[in-house]
């Protein structure tokens, strides 16, 4: 009982009593209270310790992050390793891995109970973080450093629009890399010799054609590199002389004539030759070494949940049921004569829903994304300051890229984020779900949701610089259904691609585990996707051989999706009328990149505290 309430139950005492009762009352409080300060006392200091022990872990592991990965720490501003690649040996792979072990160590003893809620909040991601590194070590994930469409060789080759260049020393720092990119593809090439004396390789399947990537880097001029960009200007930049800038220029090209160009002719060669040649038959990520395992593995790390490969793959059926028949009823309002197949046979092969050329598919992106921004304040209440472009996927990269994607750049820089749009093969990339595409990797996808997240400077750097595909992948296609409420498909053909690509993320589910958990062969999940979607053929294939190259990164959306779907609901049914779009919007980007579970928390403490 409080002191307030026991005064208000003496109004029937005389004024003598009451004023006894008032001086008792008042004297139990004062002693409650100084035998409560102590112990209020000790439990501040108890928080206080856990916080500063919790912080000094924090910032210990953040310290070693940017030491041992010198592109992370430029991608953060911190300029201190610019002059170095990351390196890949299995010596090193061992050092981290020690490390991180007594990281978990060290986060085991502190006393959890004691600290502050936003740190319990964090405490949960970080440990899910340094999970995730032990993981990708007892599996020799890292053995595989690429995928069917990117890797270890993609991210080097945008080092030139990675790195700042505003004085002398950055272009040091710049040159001295380039002169360490040898080292990083045979120690790479290291890697993945090694992962083929144990079988921890990609499947073979998906690795034809994927040596041309490695062979548009070899070119007879240096000045055609990619790796020569930073120099491509005769003008000095501001404060270098003239003999100095073209000092610069003879070693870069230097480097890149009689390094760059050599090592890419070697690995082109080792790829071709003996890589792909030996690489495995099998396209299951349970028949890698510790397969099972590992599969199950990477489930619960990218979707974040406490969810079994059969789970999953029930789950994607009950989808897949449930947004054909949102397609029939399209289609029936179309008055489309034929079957449902019928109806995918037009869609890929009539000419109205494919751009005459890759600008007039760059300029339908471009114009769908502007149509986007001007909707996103209705929706939002804090939008970020980065802008992005729009751009086609390079076209090294093109033939066996996804349809769009998109490619953020560090706060730090002068680049915007790149909504890339792969304009390669015209016939495979239709308009009709174009909408879709571009909502997911710009507005209010990925672009939105990765600019705020870098922006907000008040959560620790490894969280702001964290990606968990279950949130981001799902935010992206919460995204394209937010395209309805925004007014942005205009006709029954761009909501049926709006389907599509949710029945695409839908079949993913049933995919990917199929693919790696129940046996499925390539054909199979080939021809499941192409029966359920409007994908183009083409895509269909690029698709299918990213899920076999990458297990389990396919299932994040559709489950991050259902997750944010649900919390709405939740929220506009337990709030009312007291429910706002915009603030709950903010609410889920402004968390960066969190676990599914973390995110169920602090929506629904967004709720109690509305209510």
């Amino acid at each position: 009982m409080s002191v307030l309430t026991g005064l208000r139950n003496t109004h029937h005492l005389s004024i003598h009593q009451w004023r006894k009762h008032l001086l008792s009352t008042v004297a139990s409080a004062v002693l409650c209270l100084s035998i409560a300060q102590p112990l209020l006392a000790a439990d501040h200091d108890k928080s206080a310790v856990a916080h500063q022990a919790f912080q000094q872990l924090l910032d210990d592991e953040w310290q070693f992050r940017l030491q041992q990965f010198p592109e992370l720490a430029t991608w953060t501003g911190t300029k201190a390793h610019n002059d170095r690649l990351t390196k890949v040996d299995t010596k090193t792979q061992q050092q981290r891995y020690t490390f991180w072990q007594d990281i978990l160590k060290r986060a085991d003893a502190i006393d959890v109970e004691n600290l502050p809620l936003e740190d319990q909040v964090n405490l949960t991601i970080f440990r899910r973080q340094i999970n995730g590194f032990i993981s990708d070590y007892r599996f020799k994930a890292y053995m595989i450093p690429l995928t069917s469409d990117e890797g270890f060789h993609t991210a080097l080759a945008r080092l030139p629009k990675n790195m700042p260049f505003e004085d002398a020393q950055d272009y040091e720092n710049y040159l001295s890399r380039l002169d360490q990119l040898q080292d990083s593809f045979q120690a790479h090439q290291q890697l993945m010799q090694e992962g083929l004396e144990i079988g921890m390789t990609l499947p073979q399947v998906v690795l034809k054609g994927r040596v041309e990537a490695f062979k548009g880097q070899i070119v007879s001029a240096p000045k055609a590199s990619v790796y020569y960009q930073p120099f491509n200007s005769d003008t000095p930049p501001a404060g270098i002389t003239k003999a100095q800038w073209q000092g610069w220029q003879q070693r870069a090209q230097n480097i890149i004539r009689t390094e760059v160009v050599p090592v890419y002719q070697e690995f082109a060669r080792f790829f071709e030759e003996d890589y792909v040649p030996a690489a495995r038959s099998s396209t299951a990520a349970r028949d890698l070494p510790n397969g099972e395992a590992y599969y199950q593995d990477r489930v619960a790390y990218f979707t974040t949940l406490d969810l079994s490969a059969d789970q999953v793959h029930q789950i994607g059926l009950q989808e897949v049921a449930r947004i054909r028949a949102e397609m029939q009823s399209i289609i029936d309002e179309l008055g489309f004569e034929g079957s449902f197949a019928d109806f995918l046979q037009f869609l890929r092969t009539d000419p109205q829903f494919y751009a005459k050329s890759a600008e007039e598919l760059l300029m339908n992106a471009a114009w769908i994304a502007k149509r986007a921004d001007a909707a996103l304040p209705a929706l939002f209440k804090v939008l970020p300051r980065q802008p992005y472009g729009v751009a086609p996927v390079p076209d090294e990269l093109a033939p066996h890229y996804t349809g769009g994607r998109y490619v953020p750049a560090p706060l730090s820089s002068t680049q915007p984020g790149y909504y890339w749009v792969n304009t390669y093969d015209l016939p495979s990339r239709p308009l009709y779900v174009l909408p879709a595409l571009s909502l997911h990797e710009a507005v209010p996808g990925h672009h939105l949701q990765n600019a705020i997240a870098a922006e907000r400077g008040e959560q620790p750097p490894f969280r702001r610089y964290d990606y968990i595909s279950a949130f981001g992948e799902g935010w992206g296609l919460y995204s394209e259904f937010l395209g309805i409420e925004m007014g942005i498909y205009r006709t029954p053909y761009e909501h049926f691609g709006r389907l599509t690509y949710e029945m695409w993320r839908a079949c993913r589910l049933v995919v990917d585990t199929g693919l790696h958990w129940k046996g499925w062969s390539r054909q199979r999940a080939l021809d499941y996707l192409a029966g359920n979607t409007a994908l183009s053929l083409h895509e269909v294939t690029t698709e299918v051989d990213r899920y076999i190259a990458w297990p389990g990164q396919a299932l994040s959306y559709k489950m991050g999706e259902l997750t944010i779907k649900r919390l709405r609901k939740e929220a506009e049914e337990s709030l009312g009328g007291a429910f706002d779009i915009r603030e709950f919007h903010d609410l889920i980007v402004a968390q960066g990149s969190v676990p599914l579970p973390v995110l169920e928390q602090q929506v629904r403490r967004y709720i109690e505290s509305k209510q």
